[in-house]
Formats: C-alpha cells, structure tokens, sequence
C-alpha cells in the first residue's frame, strides 16, 4: 500500500510547488483535481493535452518528486437539470477520461449525478423515501431516463480508453450508497467502480469494514477521511443536516481528520479488509476537517497512517 494526498489541500500553491510540498509531507502519490467541484488549479486537461511542452513539464512535476498519480478527480454533477451547470461538468468528465488514456492514468474519480424528478424539473432532487407514491415514480424516471443512459455512454468511452470511474458515495447523490453503485455497475458495466470514502458512509449508518467485503475489487480507489457522529444531536433530530460544515457545534455530524473519530483499530482494521479483498494501491487522505488547517490535518493524517498501512508483501504462510 501506498499513502497518497488530494492535492486541493494545496490549491494555493502552483503545481510545481505542491507536488514538492507533497513530497516533504512524507506521502508516496498524489490524486488530483482536473473539474467539476474540485477545479482545474492543479490540472487543466485541455490546456495540457494541446500543448506537448505543458504536458512533459506537467508530468516532471509529480515524477521527478518521485511520486505516483493514483488517480485524476473530476467529482461534478454531470446530471443537473440545468445545462448551464451540468453541460460544463460533462464535458469535464470527457476531458478527463481522454486526459487520463493520454497519460496513462487508469481511474477518474467522479460522482454520478443527481438529476430533477420529471423533464421540467429545475433543481436536482435526491429522493429518499417511497411515499407518497410520486416519488417512487420520480426516482425511477431519474434512474431510466437519465442516469443509465448517460453512464452507460460515459462507461463506454471509459471503457475504450481504458479508464474505470472511482464512484464516490455522497449523500444528495443518486449513487450514495453500495446497493445504488452496484445498481449502476449492473447496468452499465464494470467501468462504474468505487472510490471507498468511508466518511461519507459512517453518518449514514453504513459498516465501511462490511461494504470493503461486500464490494471486493469494485474499489478502484480509496480515500482517508473520517466523519464523527453527534449522538446527542442525532438523538433527537436525525443525521441529515443541511447546516454549514463550520457550524461544528450544532451539526449532527463533522468532517474529521482520520484518528479524530474512529480510533486506530478501526483504521487497522479498514487497510487489513482492503488487503484481504485484493485492494494493495493507494489511500488517499482527503482533507476537510473544519477544527485544523490543512497543513495540521495532513500533517496528523500522515503520522497516523503511517503506522496503519500494509507495506510488504505477506510471502508464503511458512506456519500454515
């Protein structure tokens, strides 16, 4: 295994710059943004695939710091019932796949989308309960008329170029949790793989150790981030929030830095299930812990993971 860092943490500092900074941060790979929600500061596929020079000095940045890219990232909604907010993020998702066959990159992380619940619809609608019965109806349109169409599309492209989407389960998505992806992947194809980000699935209630043995080499990739549950807000008003994430104090669940939420035998056993579903690659530690800087969480993250990653091989059982 290897321990990688989403390089927006770095948003502030130029390419160059960042992948030296990532370096001395003591990780091994680098994961980066190139569209949708994340932006292009780090990677503009466009600018670097029609220039040849911007691309060779692009590549030198992270290679001559010694580091692997584990993956490219264009998390967006490529669904919005509004083209003027979802046309851009398309086409950030076709940018990256053809970015990631010219290079060589092998998984574009993304979200699925979340369409409107009907043709006129002008804001998304993630809809989680059966009833009344037009929502039933409303979820079904979104999944026949919109979802499977445009990721069976995107999955054949991906496909032809050799690319697997690293799908990250978000709530206000319509692939937000295991039993939706693997819908999706049944209908499209292998090509909708995960990236396992268990924050996302702590606050939902969802055993991260159960869905890694669930969903075997569907992980493509993985991010370290962890979430902490307010079980006295949750108690008695649930855990979906809208509030701002820096209302820490009234949220019924935060963003945490891995080791602030979920102790150290967790995250043991979090690498060794990856292990034993044939998962080796790369965890990634995404940031976005509003109780440190980013500096301070990267910093934490490092020095805890370090200790919890599988590094060699485990060579033959000589007691078995």
């Amino acid at each position: 295994m290897k321990l990688g860092v989403l390089s927006v943490v770095f948003s502030d500092k130029s390419w160059k710059e960042a992948c030296a900074e990532i370096t001395k941060s003591g990780v091994d790979a680098v994961e980066v943004g190139c569209g949708g929600f994340v932006g292009k500061g780090h990677c503009n596929p466009v600018e670097l695939m029609k220039d040849e020079n911007k691309l060779k000095s692009w590549i030198d940045a992270y290679k001559s710091q010694g580091l692997e890219l584990s993956s490219l990232s264009a998390h967006g909604n490529p669904l919005h019932p509004d083209a003027s907010f979802s046309e851009p993020h398309v086409q950030d998702l076709k940018d990256a796949i053809a970015f990631a066959e010219k290079i060589g990159a092998t998984v574009v992380n993304t979200f699925a989308g979340c369409p409107g619940a009907g043709p006129d619809a002008k804001y998304p609608n993630w809809i989680t309960c059966p009833w009344p019965p037009y929502f039933v109806e409303g979820i079904e349109w979104q999944w026949e008329k919109k979802v499977i169409p445009f990721w069976k599309e995107m999955a054949k492209r991906a496909k032809d170029a050799g690319v697997k989407f690293g799908f990250e389960m978000h709530p206000g998505d319509t692939v937000f949790n295991p039993e939706a992806l693997m819908r999706l992947r049944d209908a499209a194809g292998a090509e909708i793989s995960c990236n396992l980000d268990p924050s996302h699935l702590f606050w939902q209630g969802i055993d991260p150790l159960m869905v890694i043995k669930f969903f075997g080499d569907v992980i493509v990739h993985v991010h370290a981030k962890d979430s902490r549950v307010d079980d006295g807000v949750v108690r008695w008003r649930g855990v979906n929030d809208p509030k701002h994430y820096t209302d820490v104090r009234n949220r019924a669940w935060t963003f945490r830095t891995v080791g602030y939420a979920h102790d150290k035998l967790f995250w043991n056993n979090f690498v060794s299930n990856l292990r034993m579903v044939g998962y080796d690659g790369v965890i990634s530690i995404e940031h976005e812990d509003p109780l440190m800087s980013g500096n301070e969480g990267l910093t934490k993250a490092v020095s805890f993971l370090k200790e919890v990653l599988l590094y060699e091989d485990v060579g033959e059982m000589y007691w078995a």
